[in-house]
């Protein structure tokens, strides 16, 4: 008797000392993160003229409008409360500094549309999160040049202001990729409807996607091209959520934020709300949930051909999760995906605490049962040229396609921010354009000691171009059917 009440005291007191710890750390952990920079106006900022699935708003015309009225609100509650910049300010919300989104025609964090004459597809092109329109301009432009009827979907809670990110739902953002696809549908009547999305927006595009195999009245998808999507994520953004609910019990509104970062990105907040990474594990459950019931009805087999392009170093999504969630639960139908391996020439080698080799021989093995699977590496080149790697769907085998590619000096990987960017874009690409009006971003080179900037290193060295960007618009022109204008 005596032993048994000494072990449940026993017990007790070391329950009472973990959860004294768990405590302490909690404490610590909160004071940590309220510590950090100062919210500023644009996190703080309440534009309720933002579109929500309980806006009253019936199609893509008064989305439009609605949106109008948010960046004049956007305008009076941010810009109007920001002040004046100096002559070398990079912030984006100071108007008239390298970064003012102004500076650009148009201002591409607005939706934007570019209707074609013909017999031309549609093609709904979605950002992704904490992104802009911009991202997927240079595709849209190629797209509609070639004869595409274009749309550039701005997502709920994007192109305004950090805060945005703080209330959005993953509902709102499906809502409205609803209704840019129907909007689609009655502009360019009979012609095929294709989906592009970019990291988020690829999962927006394939949620959607799955819902036209049951909802009947919705616009049907002739087929979905995929950049860096984010399928699957980690369950550490389940998680996170709770911090910032913590935050508001205890009216500490910095634990609404994952990251409190400048901004000088005139397309892309560099801050990050909590909330942000919670609505895109909502949605690939929501996906994964479809799946499920999808491959019970036995429909799952009416999904669209899919081409995903997706870096195998990527410190947003995995590749890995990319397979397992999304294309080893398809059915055969012309699916492709395509993988950026690293660059084994890069001299880099030693410098590198991960490598893909593993992975990739994995992806050997397998069998592709649902969909043929392409590597792009140098892998066997010591000139450092680049080889495509094809394994086909059910044949076996592999064939090897040599490509006019080179990895540029000093760049080991490609990376999630990457794909979408060609090495012309003005902003992010390889060289400053002269054309550029504002702020460039794509090989920065900042030297001094550390612990200065307010930016991390790792974030100035991230590459924001894709020096393979030809091969990826080459096979999503070839996957869409669209042939170049000459």
């Amino acid at each position: 008797m005596r032993t048994k009440s000494f072990l449940m005291t026993a017990f007790k007191t070391i329950l009472s000392m973990a959860m004294g710890v768990v405590i302490t750390l909690i404490i610590v952990f909160v004071v940590y993160l309220n510590k950090r920079e100062d919210l500023a106006v644009w996190h703080l900022a309440n534009l309720d003229q933002e579109f929500s699935v309980d806006s009253d708003v019936q199609d893509f015309d008064e989305y439009l409008t609605l949106e109008d009225r948010l960046f004049t609100q956007l305008d009076e509650l941010v810009y109007a409360n920001t002040p004046p910049p100096a002559n070398t300010s990079i912030n984006r919300f100071q108007r008239g500094s390298y970064s003012d989104p102004e500076r650009w025609s148009p201002n591409w964090n607005r939706s934007f549309e570019m209707p074609a004459p013909g017999n031309g597809p549609s093609i709904l092109l979605i950002h992704g999160m904490s992104d802009s329109p911009y991202s997927l301009r240079g595709l849209a432009e190629k797209l509609h040049n070639a004869g595409a009827y274009t749309l550039g979907l701005r997502v709920p809670g994007h192109g305004t202001a950090p805060s945005g990110l703080t209330r959005v739902t993953w509902q709102d953002m499906a809502a409205a990729t609803r209704l840019a696809a129907q909007h689609l549908s009655s502009r360019n009547p009979g012609q095929p409807i294709y989906l592009v999305g970019y990291s988020n927006g690829a999962a927006l595009a394939v949620n959607y996607t799955l819902a036209t195999l049951t909802e009947t009245a919705l616009p049907k998808i002739s087929g979905l091209v995929l950049l860096s999507p984010a399928i699957g994520v980690t369950a550490a953004a389940a998680f996170a959520s709770w911090q910032a609910r913590l935050g508001r019990v205890l009216g500490l509104e910095k634990l609404a934020w994952n990251s409190i970062s400048p901004e000088y990105d005139p397309y892309k907040y560099g801050s990050f709300a909590i909330n942000a990474g919670d609505v895109t594990y909502r949605i690939t459950n929501e996906i994964q949930r479809r799946i499920t019931d999808l491959t019970k009805r036995k429909l799952i087999g009416d999904m669209p051909p899919i081409l995903a392009f997706s870096s195998i170093v990527d410190a947003t999504v995995l590749a890995p999760a990319l397979i397992g969630n999304l294309f080893d639960r398809l059915s055969p139908g012309g699916h492709q995906l395509v993988l950026f391996d690293i660059n084994h020439i890069s001299k880099l080698q030693y410098l590198l605490k991960w490598r893909p080799d593993s992975m990739i021989d994995a992806l050997e093995q397998r069998p592709h049962e649902s969909y043929k699977l392409t590597v792009l590496t140098n892998e066997n080149n010591p000139d450092g040229t680049i080889e495509a790697h094809h394994w086909l769907t059910r044949q076996g085998g592999k064939t090897v396609e040599s490509l006019p590619l080179i990895w540029p000096k000093g760049v080991y990987s490609l990376s999630h921010v990457a794909l979408p960017f060609p090495a012309e874009d003005p902003i992010y690409g390889s060289h400053h354009n002269k054309d550029n009006p504002g702020v460039y971003l794509g090989n920065i080179a900042l030297h001094g000691e550390r612990g200065v900037l307010k930016t991390s290193p790792s974030e100035m060295l991230r590459l924001r171009w894709n020096p393979f960007y030809s091969y990826l618009e080459t096979e999503t022109l070839k996957f869409l059917k669209i042939k170049i204008k000459k």
